[in-house]
């Protein structure tokens, strides 16, 4: 038996209608057509599907074998349905992150808090877990989207420009380097720092003024909250380097000073990574948008 979608809207329509001239207005085809459709399933199936002789038509057990079905299949048809126009219109979608900087969340989460308000239908997500892998997990669409100021872009990937920061030093009011203008490389050779617990390579401190220097600290000690590492940091047991949208918490407290990197100000870029197809989706764009303002007022802040 050959049972199409519209067989199964025919037998809801007559049973909902009470009638076949009814129905067929609904369906919006004739009567005798709709009668020649209803003929032919019945002919499929070997049975009747309706009891002729009744007013108005009643289903025979077979015909409400045959609604049955289509009280299941036809509300999931019509949602998968619903579900393409809305994507098609950019409505729904999914944004699952990956973030290569753990003090991002400073400023992602108001990001996100202001993204879901405006598009409330788009499945977000954040795969920290990814975190270090994260571009070849954007290419196999495991992501949709990654937090970087690493620009190495792979084929297919766009890096979205977001924000410029500023990596910045920032000490106990009692460490000696307090009384210093601006920090240099060799200024941590006595000095403990406290990192997240990530590869040197995603840390700036190291990229952008260690390395180059070849100049290695005293000790290095980790933290993977913000929070903690600003802790130790304010209680003189060690120093750090940080984004420059987290300093607005200690700016004005008296148990911490920052410093600029120098004596040439460190600059860096931040980036959001997404598939070349993906960049244009309007809530894409929207988050992109969001992206670029909301830290930048985190920056002002401090």
């Amino acid at each position: 038996m050959y049972v199409e979608l519209r067989h199964l809207r025919t037998i809801r329509a007559i049973q909902q209608a009470g009638g076949l001239a009814r129905a067929a207005e609904v369906l919006n085809m004739t009567q005798s057509a709709l009668s020649h459709q209803v003929k032919g399933l019945e002919d499929q199936a070997g049975m009747e599907l309706f009891v002729r002789r009744s007013k108005p038509m009643r289903l025979s057990a077979a015909g409400h074998r045959m609604l049955r079905a289509a009280e299941r299949i036809l509300p999931e048809i019509d949602a998968m349905e619903e579900e393409f126009r809305a994507l098609r219109a950019g409505r729904t979608g999914r944004l699952h992150i990956a973030i290569e900087c753990h003090a991002c969340f400073d400023w992602l989460f108001p990001v996100l808090e202001m993204f879901r308000h405006a598009w409330p239908e788009i499945d977000v997500d954040i795969r920290a877990g990814l975190a270090f892998e994260a571009l070849p997990a954007l290419n196999r669409e495991d992501v949709d989207l990654v937090i970087s100021s690493d620009r190495e872009p792979p084929p297919g990937i766009v890096f979205n420009p977001l924000f410029d920061y500023h990596p910045t030093f920032v000490a106990s009011s009692l460490n000696p380097l307090a009384e210093r203008a601006f920090i240099r490389a060799e200024d941590f050779r006595d000095q403990v720092l406290i990192t997240y617990p990530v590869s040197r390579d995603k840390l700036d401190i190291f990229t952008e003024i260690l390395t180059p220097a070849k100049v290695e600290p005293r000790a290095q000690r980790t933290a993977e909250l913000t929070a903690v590492i600003l802790m130790l940091v304010g209680s003189n047991r060690g120093v750090a380097v940080l984004p420059d949208w987290v300093m607005r918490e200690v700016k004005s407290n008296a148990d911490y000073v920052t410093r600029p990197l120098g004596p040439d100000v460190v600059t860096k870029r931040m980036y959001a990574a997404t598939r070349a197809e993906d960049a244009g989706k309007p809530y894409m764009a929207h988050f992109l948008r969001l992206a670029r303002s909301e830290p930048v007022k985190l920056q002002r802040g401090a």
